[in-house]
């Protein structure tokens, strides 16, 4: 079965361009023309990934990620009219997992949606791996109260499953695995997020900071995941 991809925009001939591209690779397609539609589609159909833009009526695409966020982990790619950086930064710290400025080619848009879907399939394999097979104890890394089962692909706080995005766990685990290491914020770029990721580093920094709010006891004193002045993040355990 193909997957689907739901595309909010409200701009008719550029939504109309999306679908047929999308189409013609392969996926399913839905549209939306608004961000209270998009809401409603997105709860009903569970779609693989969705391109959602900025600008919309009814509700603004920020509001929109906001929302969605709290209730799914899909994996959002936001589409902005401008390139300003403060875009593309709210965009990310709303729960976008990329950001793409128009005017974009198409060939690039596919990169990056393939790129997402890509991050998804790995992580639902693992997931389905760990239903089957129970973890061997050298499987489950622990850190006091913290554990991150690599089998189930799954994060305990106090023994409380953690819901994590795709990309939280799969930075929680790089950092775990390379527990007391100086790791760079370009080296971790390319290491989680991969070569052909076209962000910049400001995207770890955002993603540290909801690990934080997760794994801290106070967010704002970070022990687990500890800023390097002028370097990067170390993982403390």
């Amino acid at each position: 079965m193909s997957e689907t991809v739901l595309v909010v925009e409200d701009e008719t001939a550029l939504r109309e361009t999306l679908a047929y591209t999308l189409k013609k690779e392969g996926y399913q397609v839905q549209t939306a023309v608004d961000g209270r539609a998009a809401l409603e589609m997105a709860r009903q159909s569970r779609p693989d990934l969705i391109l959602l833009d900025i600008m919309l009526p009814e509700m603004d695409g920020f509001e929109v990620c906001r929302v969605l966020r709290r209730e799914m982990s899909t994996p959002i790619l936001m589409l902005t009219a401008r390139d300003d950086e403060i875009d593309r930064v709210v965009g990310l710290e709303v729960g976008a997992d990329d950001y793409l400025s128009k005017p974009f080619s198409m060939r690039e848009l596919m990169a990056r949606v393939k790129a997402q879907l890509r991050r998804t399939r790995l992580l639902r394999a693992e997931l389905e791996q760990g239903r089957e097979i129970a973890a061997p104890a050298q499987d489950v890394l622990s850190f006091g109260n913290l554990s991150i089962n690599r089998t189930r692909a799954e994060v305990t706080l106090d023994g409380t499953p953690l819901q994590l995005k795709p990309q939280e766990y799969q930075l929680l685990l790089f950092f775990a695995e390379h527990k007391g290491q100086m790791l760079s914020r370009d080296f971790v770029l390319e290491r989680v997020w991969g070569w052909d990721f076209t962000g910049d580093s400001r995207t770890v920094d955002v993603h540290v900071r909801w690990l934080r709010q997760k794994i801290e006891e106070d967010p704002s004193s970070p022990q687990r995941i500890v800023t390097v002045r002028g370097g990067g993040y170390r993982f403390e355990g």
